[in-house]
């Protein structure tokens, strides 16, 4: 019991030396100010270049299959001859049993192969299973795992539960990136939002991803400048750059550029690439490359 209380208080103790004390309100004024004062300034074809760059390009449908991944694949290794003077997208995210086709299809270098894995987009399984399946993704090919905290665990005030799983899960990866969805829709108010992200990055984030896209409220600007503060005042205390990605109801420009616009004001240039910022959503991407053109492009 004692040593439970140990490590329960060793969390309690990291979270003490960040401000944790939000209100709700002071969070909606004060992205309201940044996208009245500073949004349309980033409207220009150069943002909306790194914002292409930046998407993680998703599948993530119970039709999925070998061949209709080959075929969302070959359209990547497509885009660089049809578009050679952009930059291609990020990453191609998919359920870890299609890693090997994608990895056997990808013909371009520098897109990742991103898998959704530990139970997601629940997270509600065995940690033995969420083990098994982040590793065997790194097996097939994968260069990043998006998982989902264990909610229920961080809302009921088990950080240790949720902490440690997180730091097996990042032993499990190995070398390659870990990207933690902490489903900002569910944590309920802004102190707990900026909690799971603070949690999340001491337990050995590389990444924190707002939601899963299968929940609503997926990301939000609020949600968002929160955990952008968090990641801020991490960096700040420990000099480690942790990465971060909105992902679920991003269906426009200018919801991308809202984004945009919260990781420079409050993150800065240093965080304005791919390595440090990505966009889940694949809907964007059409949009993208049409205004970057100047015409209707519908290629993915």
């Amino acid at each position: 019991m004692e040593n439970n209380e140990a490590t329960q208080n060793k969390y309690d103790a990291t979270l003490a030396k960040y401000n944790t004390n939000l209100k709700d309100e002071d969070i909606k004024e004060q992205i309201a100010n940044l996208i009245e004062k500073k949004v349309q300034d980033n409207n220009t074809e150069e943002v909306k270049k790194l914002l292409f760059n930046c998407i993680d390009l998703t599948t993530l449908n119970n039709t999925d299959s070998d061949e209709s991944v080959m075929r969302f694949t070959e359209k990547v290794n497509k885009f660089d001859e049809e578009f050679a003077e952009l930059n291609n997208v990020a990453a191609i995210c998919v359920y870890p049993n299609f890693a090997q086709v994608v990895k056997d299809t990808l013909e371009i270098e520098n897109v990742k192969i991103a898998c959704v894995s530990a139970g997601f987009p629940s997270s509600q399984t065995f940690i033995e299973v969420k083990i098994a399946e982040t590793a065997m993704a790194i097996m097939e090919g994968a260069d990043e795992i998006d998982i989902v905290i264990s909610v229920g665990k961080f809302l009921s005030g088990d950080y240790e539960t949720m902490c440690e799983e997180i730091q097996e899960l990042k032993e499990a990866c190995k070398d390659k990136h870990l990207k933690v969805i902490l489903e900002t829709g569910a944590l309920g108010n802004a102190s707990n939002i900026k909690k799971a992200s603070l949690l999340s990055m001491y337990a050995g984030a590389d990444f924190i991803k707002t939601s899963t896209g299968k929940q609503q409220p997926a990301a939000t600007p609020e949600a968002a400048l929160v955990m952008c503060q968090a990641i801020k005042e991490y960096y700040d205390l420990t000099g480690n750059k942790i990465g971060f990605k909105p992902a679920g109801g991003i269906n426009d420009v200018n919801d991308a550029l809202i984004y945009y616009t919260i990781v420079k004001e409050i993150l800065g240039e240093e965080w304005l690439n791919n390595n440090l910022f990505r966009l889940g959503t694949s809907r964007l991407a059409n949009i993208l490359l049409s205004e970057i053109k100047g015409e209707e492009i519908k290629f993915f």
